[in-house]
């Protein structure tokens, strides 16, 4: 499975300091404890300690507490920030992204609203699967990224979020390309091809483009496509002129004849293993 690196930003002025009491509370999470009323300031300090020990599903269900048992006071909104914080440190992606989404919905115009759309971005990112498996969960990660760069443009998320929005760009392409091959193995081509063109037409920028034009000059010889073959060989060759996917391409342009779509000239596949 493919992942990316990933270092979370320092949670700087989103409320890491505590006011200097002490205590614990119970969270409401699956209600195993009997509701235990206590001041803002021991539940808040108590959950910022368990933050601090890297005790994050009890931080996380602390902060929770503050919020539940104080819903009225400045602790309460910046304890469900940092109930998110818990959540994402606990690897408990969904109910982080549920955190930062109440966050918002109650206070869209804080100033901590882009940590929240970065906590959100960050739960959906780091669930990516392999590109062998569905890929809902990345067309998320990519809307929210999106959304926070857009909103944000000028903080330091969004610059963050930049980045990740190309690697998941590229993750996506991927998954493109692993099925357009699926289908060029079974000569299935018009299916191969148009998976290929949505490669190249929406992904150009990635590192699968030079293969998809590679590929997709290989789908249009067999559909009978010589002049689209061509076409697609030619633009390979103004972008990536000197690579090896070109002199592939130029090879199958060449030296395979145009036969029709129901006999398939040998697939690059078996020329290149390379993403096969």
């Amino acid at each position: 499975m493919r992942r990316f690196p990933l270092r979370p930003l320092a949670l700087g002025a989103i409320a890491l300091s505590a006011i200097g009491l002490s205590g614990c509370a119970q969270s409401n999470k699956g209600a195993d404890i009997p509701y235990v009323a206590r001041d803002v300031g021991t539940l808040y300090t108590a959950a910022k300690q368990r933050l601090d020990r890297g005790q994050y599903k009890q931080a996380a269900a602390l902060f929770d507490e503050v919020e539940r048992q104080h819903p009225y006071s400045v602790w309460a909104r910046r304890a469900q920030l940092m109930s998110a914080f818990s959540y994402y440190l606990n690897k408990d992606y969904t109910e982080s992204i549920q955190s930062a989404q109440r966050f918002l919905s109650v206070h869209p115009g804080n100033r901590d609203a882009p940590y929240a759309y970065y906590l959100i971005a960050l739960g959906y990112y780091e669930q990516i699967t392999d590109v062998t498996r569905d890929q809902k969960i990345t067309s998320q990660a990519l809307d929210a990224l999106g959304e926070l760069s857009r909103r944000y443009p000028d903080t330091r998320y969004a610059a963050d979020a930049r980045l990740k929005v190309d690697l998941v760009r590229d993750h996506l392409a991927g998954k493109e390309m692993e099925v357009g091959r699926f289908y060029g193995r079974r000569g299935q081509w018009l299916a191969a091809s148009m998976r290929y063109r949505s490669v190249v037409d929406q992904f150009q920028t990635t590192s699968h483009a030079p293969e998809a034009l590679l590929r997709l000059t290989e789908a249009y010889l067999n559909l009978g496509l010589r002049e689209e073959a061509k076409k697609s060989a030619a633009v390979l060759g103004a972008n990536y002129p000197g690579t090896d996917w070109y002199e592939r391409a130029y090879k199958l342009v060449n030296e395979y004849p145009v036969l029709p779509p129901q006999q398939a000239v040998k697939p690059a596949t078996e020329i290149d293993p390379v993403g096969a």
